[in-house]
C-alpha cells in the first residue's frame, strides 16, 4: 500500500490532482479535463504495474461475510465502511490489468459518445442548450438590458434602496432570458454599478446585488444549468429506482414506486420556478431594508419618470390593479360556474377502460413488505381493497369498440354538458381587454371612445359565441361568426399599442416578457418540450433584436411585426384547423385553412431571415453567432472529456468505492449534507459544467436511489452550486465582477458585499431544506 491508503484511495487523490492541475494550469478547461484523464490513468496504471497499489476487497468467500447474508442482509449493502472487521484480500486495482481496463475505456468512451452527443436520447435535449445560448446572448448584445435597468430604475429609484431593487428585477429578467450566469453579472457589471456609485450608493451593496442576481440564471428558468442537470437526473433516477427495487425483491420501479421514475427538463423547470422567484424576492427585501437602516449607504434617486403624463394614485389603483383583477377574476369565477370551459365533444371507437389500484398488489412478499414500509399500511390495504372490489366485479374493465349509436349517445351527452364559451375564445378576449385597461391607466387623459369600442367587439364576440356557436361548428363557421367582432376590438387595440408605446415601462418590457413566456409557458404548460421552445425563444430574439436595430436606425420595422403577426396566425390557424388535408375527406375550409399557414409559414420564415440579414448588415449576428459557437462548443467538448474522466474512475473502482462509503450512512440526509458540503466545496475550484459532468454521476446513483424526490434533490443541488458561485475567495461571479468593476472599487468591498446575499442563500437552501413543497408544488399542480 501507497503512503498506508488503500489503492483505490490513491487512486481517486490522482484523479482529482490531475484535474485541479489542468485547470490551474492555464489550459482550456474543455481540454484540461480530457488531458487529466489520460494523465491521470497513464500515472495509476504505472503505479499498478509496479506493484504499489493495493486495493483490501471484502473476501467475499469468508465464513464472516456467508453470516451476515445468512441473516438476511444483501451483499450490496455490505462494505469495508459498514463491517471493517470482516476478513479482506489485497488485490491490485486493476484485477486484469491495466491493459483490459484501458481497451474497456475505449469502448466505453465511443458508446457513451454515441448515446450522449452524437445520438441516443439526450441530443435532444442537449440541442436547447444551443438555442438558450442563442436566445441570451442575442437578447444581450441587442442592448436590451441597457432600456431595462434605465426603465426599472425609473420606476423604482425614487424609493430608499430602489436602483438595488431594479438591479435584481433586471437580473431576474435577464436570468429569464439568458441562463448565462457569467454574461449576466457581466452585463449588469457594466451597466448598473458606475450608475449606483454615482448615485451614492455603496461600493459594497452595488458589488453585492450584482453579483447575486447575476447568479439567477442557475436557478430561474430556462437555466442551462437545469438543462443540463436533467439530462443526467432522468438517466440517474431511472436507473437508481430500477436497481432499488430490484434490491428489496420488487419486479420493476413502477409496481414498487406505484409511479414511473420518470423526471424531465420541463418538470425540473416548473420546479425550479418559485425556488427562483423566492430568492429574488430575499435579495431585493434585504436590499430595501439595508436602505431603510442605511439610508446614506443607499439614497433615493429620481431619474426621471416612465410616463409621459402623471397619473393620480386612484387613477393607477383603478386600471393597472383594480379592473385588471377584475377581469381575471371573472374569467376565473365563469369557469368555476360552468360558462367558461372545454368544448371537445370528440368521441373515441373504444369505451374507456377501467381504473386499476392505486398500487399493485400481486407482487411477492417481500416487495409487499417493502411496499408497505414505503407507502404506509393505510395506502396498501386501500390498494388490496380496491383490487379485492375489481377481482370480485370480474377484473378490470377492458376496453371495447363502441357502436355507432353509443357514440352518437355519448356526443349527445357530451354536447348537452359542454360550456356555452370555449377557453380559447374566452382567453383571447381577456387578454386583449387587459390590453384595453392598460391603455386607459396610461393615458387617462385620451379619448376612450376607441378604447369603448374595441371593449364593445370583445362584449359582441362573447355574444356570439355563447348565442351561435356549439362545439360541433366548424372552425371554418366560427371564423366567419367571430371574425367581425374582433376586427372592431383589434381596431381598438391599435389604439391602446400606441398609447401603450408612449410608456416606457410597457415598451421595454412587454417584448421580451411575451417571449418569455410564451418560451417558458409553452414548457411548462406542457405544450412542447424544452428543445422547440428554445427554437421559438431563439428565433424571437433574433426578431426583437432586428426590430430594435431597424428603429434605432430610424428604418421601418413593418417586416418584423407583419412576421410576428404571421407567427400568430400560423398557430392559431394550425391550432383549430386540421391540417391533415391529404385525407379523402378533407374538408374545404381545412384546406384554405392549411394555405393561410402555410402562406404565414412563408413570410415568418422571409422576416426571420430577413431579422437575421438586418443584425449581419448592423454587425450584430457574427459576434452573436461567434459567441454561441463557443459557449456551445466549450459545453459538448467539457461533456466529451468529463465521460472520459469519469470512465477512468470506474475502471479502478473509485465509483463504487464512492458509493460504498455513501451507502454505509444510515440517514438518507445525512448522506445528501455530505454530498452537498462536498458540491459546496467542489464549486470553489470547478465550474458547474464540471460538476454536473464528473460528479453528479459518480453521487447520482446513491442521492437518486432513495426516497428523496428527484426535483427536490436537483433543485437543490442547482441552488447550492449557485451558493458556491457566490462564495468568498474562489466564487466565479466575484471573478466576473472583479473583471468589469472601475477601479475604485477593490476586492475588499466585493467580497464585504457579497457575504450578506451568501447568507441569504444560505437561508434560501434551509427554506427548501425543510419546505419541499416549495419545489413540488408547482410540477404537482401544473402535471408533468
Amino acid at each position: 500500500m501507497l503512503f498506508g491508503l488503500d489503492g483505490v484511495e490513491v487512486g481517486l487523490i490522482i484523479v482529482f490532482l490531475s484535474l485541479f492541475a489542468g485547470i490551474l494550469s492555464g489550459f482550456p478547461v474543455a481540454f484540461a479535463i480530457g488531458g487529466s484523464a489520460v494523465i491521470s490513468f497513464a500515472i495509476i496504471a504505472m503505479l499498478d504495474a509496479n506493484g504499489l497499489l493495493i486495493h483490501q476487497a471484502l473476501d467475499t468467500s469468508s465464513e464472516a461475510f456467508h453470516a451476515l447474508t445468512a441473516q438476511g442482509i444483501r451483499p450490496g449493502d455490505i462494505s469495508i465502511f459498514r463491517y471493517p472487521e470482516l476478513p479482506r484480500i489485497s488485490e491490485p486495482v486493476f484485477p486484469q490489468g491495466w491493459e483490459v481496463a484501458l481497451d474497456r475505456n475505449v469502448s466505453f468512451i465511443v458508446n457513451r459518445m454515441n448515446e450522449r452527443v452524437l445520438a441516443g436520447q439526450s441530443i435532444e435535449t442537449l440541442l436547447a442548450v444551443a438555442m438558450f445560448v442563442l436566445m441570451g446572448i442575442t437578447l444581450e448584445r441587442s442592448k436590451i438590458a441597457d432600456d431595462l435597468l434605465t426603465t426599472m430604475s425609473r420606476v423604482f429609484g425614487p424609493l430608499p434602496g430602489g436602483l438595488a431593487v431594479s438591479v435584481v428585477l433586471v437580473g431576474a429578467f435577464l436570468a429569464a432570458s439568458t441562463g448565462i450566469v457569467g454574461a449576466t453579472v457581466v452585463t449588469m457589471g457594466l451597466l448598473s454599478l458606475p450608475t449606483m456609485l454615482r448615485a451614492g450608493y455603496s461600493p459594497e451593496l452595488a458589488t453585492g446585488v450584482i453579483a447575486a442576481s447575476g447568479t439567477l440564471g442557475q436557478i430561474i428558468p430556462p437555466s442551462i444549468v437545469i438543462v443540463l442537470l436533467g439530462t443526467l437526473a432522468g438517466d440517474l433516477y431511472a436507473t437508481a429506482q430500477e436497481t432499488r427495487a430490484a434490491s428489496v425483491g420488487c419486479s420493476d420501479a413502477l409496481t414498487y414506486l406505484g409511479e414511473p421514475a420518470v423526471v424531465s427538463v420541463g418538470t425540473l423547470f416548473q420546479a425550479a420556478l418559485l425556488p427562483g422567484i423566492l430568492l429574488a424576492v430575499l435579495y431585493a427585501s434585504y436590499a430595501f431594508g439595508y436602505a431603510l437602516l442605511n439610508p446614506a449607504k443607499a439614497p433615493a434617486v429620481d431619474v426621471g419618470a416612465a410616463n409621459g403624463e402623471p397619473i393620480t394614485r386612484n387613477e393607477g389603483l383603478t386600471w393597472f390593479l383594480g379592473v385588471p383583477v377584475l377581469l381575471v377574476a371573472l374569467v376565473i369565477g365563469a369557469g368555476q360556474v360552468g360558462l367558461v370551459g372545454s368544448q371537445n365533444v370528440t368521441v373515441g371507437s373504444f369505451s374507456d377502460a377501467g381504473q386499476n389500484a392505486t398500487l399493485r398488489t400481486n407482487v411477492s412478499p417481500d416487495c409487499a413488505a417493502a411496499m408497505i414500509e414505503l407507502h404506509g399500511q393505510d395506502a396498501w390495504d386501500d390498494a388490496v381493497a380496491q383490487q379485492t372490489a375489481i377481482d370480485a366485479s370480474g377484473g378490470v374493465t377492458e376496453s371495447r369498440a363502441l357502436s355507432d349509436e353509443e357514440r352518437a349517445e355519448i356526443q349527445v351527452q357530451r354536447i348537452a354538458d359542454a360550456a356555452p364559451i370555449g377557453p380559447g375564445v374566452a382567453i383571447a378576449v381577456l387578454i386583449l381587454a387587459l390590453m384595453l385597461v392598460l391603455a386607459r391607466g396610461v393615458l387617462p387623459s385620451a379619448s376612450p371612445v376607441p378604447l369603448l369600442i374595441g371593449g364593445g367587439g370583445l362584449g359582441l364576440a362573447l355574444l356570439l359565441d355563447a348565442a351561435f356557436i356549439s362545439p360541433v361548428t366548424t372552425p371554418g363557421a366560427t371564423t366567419l361568426i367571430l371574425a367581425v367582432p374582433f376586427l372592431i376590438a383589434l381596431w381598438g387595440c391599435r389604439h391602446a399599442a400606441a398609447r401603450l408605446g408612449q410608456n416606457d415601462l410597457i415598451r421595454v418590457v412587454f417584448p421580451p416578457l411575451v417571449l418569455i413566456v410564451a418560451v417558458l409557458g409553452s414548457i411548462l404548460g406542457g405544450i412542447t418540450n424544452p428543445t422547440p421552445a428554445a427554437a421559438l425563444g431563439a428565433g424571437g430574439a433574433i426578431m426583437l433584436a432586428a426590430y430594435r436595430k431597424l428603429s434605432e436606425e430610424g428604418r421601418s420595422p413593418r417586416i418584423v411585426l407583419w412576421g410576428t403577426f404571421a407567427v400568430a396566425i400560423m398557430l392559431l390557424v394550425g391550432t383549430n384547423f386540421d391540417m391533415r388535408i391529404g385525407q379523402e375527406d378533407a374538408r374545404a375550409e381545412d384546406v384554405i385553412a392549411y394555405l393561410v399557414a402555410f402562406a404565414a409559414f412563408l413570410f415568418a420564415m422571409f422576416s426571420i431571415l430577413y431579422a437575421c440579414w438586418v443584425l449581419l448588415a448592423g454587425k450584430v449576428l457574427t459576434p452573436v453567432v461567434r459567441e454561441t459557437a463557443k459557449v456551445t462548443s466549450m459545453v459538448f467538448t467539457i461533456l466529451i472529456g468529463s465521460q472520459l474522466l469519469n470512465l477512468v474512475v470506474i475502471s479502478f473502482g473509485g465509483e463504487h468505492y464512492i458509493q460504498q462509503f455513501l451507502k454505509s450512512f444510515d440517514s438518507e440526509f445525512t448522506v445528501f449534507l455530505i454530498v452537498m458540503l462536498v458540491l459546496f466545496i467542489l464549486g470553489f475550484v470547478l465550474d458547474f459544467l464540471e460538476i454536473i459532468y464528473i460528479v453528479i454521476p459518480i453521487v447520482g446513483p446513491v442521492i437518486y436511489g432513495g426516497t428523496f424526490d428527484p426535483k427536490w434533490v436537483t433543485i437543490m443541488i442547482a441552488v447550492n452550486l449557485q451558493t458556491s458561485f457566490l462564495t468568498p475567495p474562489f466564487g466565479f461571479a466575484l471573478f466576473y465582477l472583479r473583471g468589469v468593476a472601475p477601479p475604485q472599487v477593490t476586492t475588499g468591498h466585493i467580497y464585504r458585499g457579497i457575504v450578506p446575499f451568501v447568507g441569504i442563500q444560505v437561508v434560501g437552501l434551509a427554506l427548501l431544506w425543510f419546505f419541499p413543497g416549495v419545489v413540488t408544488i408547482v410540477p404537482n399542480l401544473l402535471g408533468n
